[in-house]
């Protein structure tokens, strides 16, 4: 069956996580991606561990959950760019390829002549993604970025947790790493993109791509709030600058999430709660009108909620149309119904005869639906066949590829 990005090539020279995340959607979509690692150490992330797949025997593999989340689809090649034989080679595959995609530092790859300005020359169309810390210039070009440092100085880091002096109160990052993750998707994007432009014209293109750029956009309405407002956003912990209520709520016994988006919802809301006259109170019956009454509101809407189950709660809540749902660990996300109803786990065979666990794209396509090959590959183990299926490489000429690591910065 076809896939969106059939007969698209992608030279994968990223790690981490950002560039590995782009490239695996690529792959999803059917791409072919050719993961360049350096020979005897691999992806950074390989190590990311514990936890490390075991194999069909018990014994850990060398490929930690870390790795594996971001690589399927992928075909590993074993090559060391800091080598003049590798650099060939390298240049040799762009040909062949449509998208090339890197995380090295500013300027890191040309001195092994893997940079835009050397390549486009040997391919001109080729769609050359630069995914770097800062950017290509201003002055923290020279700076490595990594997703935290990033989340800090991109100003996510000052909007999420407690507000001082609250219980637990503090920054605080979030819990996956959302900027690499982010920065992922719009690489996906702009490659895409590139990739159209590409095909109209026969012109390709450089995409510089930062993650401090990618932070600060994707601050959304609270970057919004600052530039309209004026007014500098701080930490509320799970309530909404803009919405009340709506954060999580205390229980009897535990806690749950409540997500009342519009003066109706509230309505029904006081109706569960047995308060049907705060909805028709002024000082609360509009949402601008609950936001600056939100110190006063909130207590109230808590001491009430602290008398019943959580469960209950959310019963009620949503017999009456109310946005609510339970605070779920990780385990509890994936026996949810909906969670498996939808398939989001999946498993996909993997060179230690182990299927591997993971969570699907979560896009369904209608006429192309994704169709995933396998796990992440371990280290090199494409070498053999993508040199001989794309440069004719076979035999002694495999087997001699030199074998010193290459050395590069991440990005």
């Amino acid at each position: 069956m076809m896939q969106p990005l059939d007969g698209v090539r992608v030279l994968d020279l990223s790690r981490i996580l950002a560039g590995p995340w782009a490239t695996q959607v690529l792959a999803d979509f059917g791409a072919d991606v050719i993961k360049v690692e350096k020979p005897g150490a691999g992806d950074d992330t390989r190590t990311w561990g514990p936890p490390f797949l075991t194999d069909a025997q018990g014994n850990p593999t060398s490929e930690s959950a870390y790795y594996l989340c971001a690589n399927r689809g992928k075909r590993s090649v074993a090559i060391d760019m800091a080598s003049a034989e590798g650099q060939r080679l390298l240049r040799e595959l762009v040909v062949h390829c449509d998208v090339l995609v890197e995380n090295y530092k500013v300027g890191g790859l040309k001195k092994y002549g893997l940079d835009w300005d050397s390549l486009k020359q040997i391919n001109p169309k080729l769609v050359y993604c630069s995914i770097t810390g800062y950017g290509q210039d201003g002055p923290y070009a020279h700076r490595a970025g990594y997703d935290a440092a990033i989340q800090a100085i991109g100003g996510l880091i000052s909007v999420t947790g407690e507000s001082d002096g609250e219980p637990g109160g503090g920054p605080q990052k979030v819990g996956v790493a959302a900027t690499d993750l982010m920065t992922g998707m719009y690489a996906v994007a702009g490659i895409l993109a590139a990739l159209r432009h590409a095909e109209r014209t026969g012109e390709g293109q450089h995409i510089d791509l930062a993650l401090l750029d990618t932070q600060v956009a994707w601050l959304a309405n609270q970057a919004s709030n600052y530039l309209v407002g004026g007014v500098v956003p701080g930490r509320q912990g799970t309530a909404h600058p803009n919405i009340v209520p709506y954060q999580v709520m205390p229980a009897a016994d535990g806690y749950f999430m409540l997500a009342v988006g519009n003066d109706g919802q509230f309505a029904r809301f006081c109706e569960v709660i047995g308060r049907p006259d705060l909805a028709t109170d002024p000082r609360y019956a509009t949402n601008a009108a609950r936001v600056a009454a939100r110190a006063e509101l909130v207590p109230m809407l808590q001491a009430i909620l602290r008398t019943r189950p959580a469960a209950e709660w959310l019963a009620a809540l949503e017999a009456a149309v109310v946005p609510a749902n339970p605070v779920n660990r990780i385990d509890q996300v994936f026996d949810d119904p909906q969670v498996q109803a939808r398939g989001l786990r999946i498993e996909l065979p993997h060179a230690s005869g182990k299927p591997v666990p993971m969570v699907r794209n979560p896009l369904r396509f209608s006429a192309t639906p994704v169709q995933y090959r396998a796990a992440g590959p371990t280290l090199g183990q494409h070498t053999a066949e993508v040199l001989d299926e794309l440069l004719g490489v076979q035999g002694p000429g495999v087997e001699h590829l030199p074998t010193q690591g290459a050395g590069g910065s991440n990005g």
